[in-house]
């Protein structure tokens, strides 16, 4: 079983290592910068020399080098975005595809230049051109951990965060493999699917399980549920034990711990998951209100009895107003909104059903600076600085600090510490 993997594991990282190919290639011909010729003037963004050799010399643009690459590729590979415009208004092939069946565009997504990209798109670069391998631009950009391109090209472009390659691997599956936590957040946020098997049935969190990304294992296990983790390979392993497997120690306990926690007495009594929902609130009012009436019951109607002074009733009386305030603001304080954050909806007059949810916030500042963070993936929002997702009520909370079982709600923007918890 061990060796399977491995095997399975050499051929994925030897597949990743394709687009890997280009960055070594550059470094060549860096090493042969005084080459003259089209292809080290693109790469150095010399349009001076470029100009020269087109229009002095009569060389083309569109020919490829002694590697199989084209000029435009190695323009845009090092974001040479006037060298780029250049090439295209002198016969250069926007969707031209090398010996690996990668265009310029796949090439932008390596580094992540959303300038140069912007370009080739505007000149009717192909945004779903896939490679020999079935890659395309948003498999290239979550193999290098290229969040802001996917972004961009997924948010503007339109391209599919979600298609899967020729070996059923979606960019999710690459973004777990290799690790890039943010990478997996904006995914999942544009409903990646994320119990997707590929041909050797692993899911993403099977992949992040045998390289040992903790973080990317946190990620997909804090937005999935139990079953995920229970997800079966074709050789009948799950996460954790593939985890285990190759020694990932940690990784592994933290799957199994997960488990544990899904399969405790909360998940198999849905009676009792619901009560501790609810929290211990109901169950303190109740208490108060019993205690409340024997207070009145004994002590107010016995001192009428025992001939009590006036005084003593006055007394008495103010002590049931002052905890039937008390109640009243309990009762204030657990229904109070803490600073809900609304979760994104579709507006049927503003927006079609095949856009994501992604352009609502297109221009929002968290996403254009890569706080990438503050995506929320269960509520489809980009939270403000300070909030978080609160498991038990499912909700995001503005300026989070806990939930409070005592009062049934959120301590956040609304309900601070000094007015509930802080008070009991």
């Amino acid at each position: 079983m061990a060796s399977e993997i491995e095997v399975l594991e050499d051929t994925t990282a030897a597949a990743a290592a394709t687009p890997a190919e280009v960055p070594v290639a550059a470094a060549v011909a860096e090493e042969e910068a005084l080459k003259d010729d089209v292809y080290t003037a693109a790469a150095y963004g010399d349009l001076e020399k470029l100009q020269r050799l087109v229009e002095a010399e009569g060389r083309p643009v569109g020919g490829t080098d002694a590697s199989g690459y084209y000029a435009l590729q190695w323009a845009v590979l090092n974001n040479r975005v006037a060298a780029a415009q250049y090439i295209l208004e002198h016969g250069g092939d926007v969707n031209a595809v090398d010996h690996t069946g990668q265009t310029a565009l796949h090439w932008s997504s390596v580094r992540g230049h959303i300038q140069v990209a912007e370009l080739l798109l505007k000149e009717g670069a192909k945004v779903d051109a896939a490679d020999l391998y079935g890659y395309q631009a948003t498999h290239v950009a979550a193999q290098y951990g290229q969040t802001a391109f996917i972004y961009h090209i997924v948010a503007k472009w339109n391209a599919d965060p979600d298609v899967p390659d020729n070996d059923g691997r979606s960019p999710l599956h690459w973004a777990a493999y290799k690790g890039f936590a943010d990478s997996i957040r904006l995914l999942l946020y544009l409903d990646a699917h994320r119990v997707r098997q590929d041909k050797e049935g692993c899911t993403p969190l099977h992949w992040a399980a045998i390289r040992g990304n903790l973080e990317a294992c946190t990620v997909l296990v804090q937005a999935g549920k139990k079953d995920d983790l229970m997800v079966k390979d074709k050789t009948g392993l799950t996460p954790a034990q593939l985890a285990a497997d190759k020694n990932h120690r940690q990784v592994a306990f933290f799957l199994d711990n997960a488990r544990r926690v899904h399969d405790s007495g909360c998940n198999r009594n849905p009676t009792f998951a619901k009560l501790s929902k609810v929290g211990l609130a109901p169950l303190l009012w109740c208490i108060a209100v019993v205690l409340l009436a024997t207070y009145i019951h004994s002590v107010i109607a016995g001192q009428y009895n025992m001939g009590m002074p006036p005084a003593f009733g006055l007394f008495a009386w103010s002590g049931v107003f002052v905890a039937t305030a008390g109640l009243v603001m309990f009762y204030k304080c657990s229904r109070k909104d803490p600073g809900y954050i609304s979760a994104n909806t579709r507006d049927s007059h503003n927006q079609r059903d095949d856009e994501p949810l992604l352009k609502m916030e297109l221009d929002n500042p968290a996403l254009l600076t890569g706080n990438w963070s503050q995506l929320c993936i269960t509520c489809k929002i980009v939270r403000p600085v300070r909030s978080k997702h609160c498991s038990t009520c499912d909700r995001c909370v503005e300026q989070f600090d806990h939930h409070c079982p005592w009062v049934s709600n959120c301590v956040g923007r609304r309900t601070n510490g000094n007015s509930s918890c802080s008070s009991l």
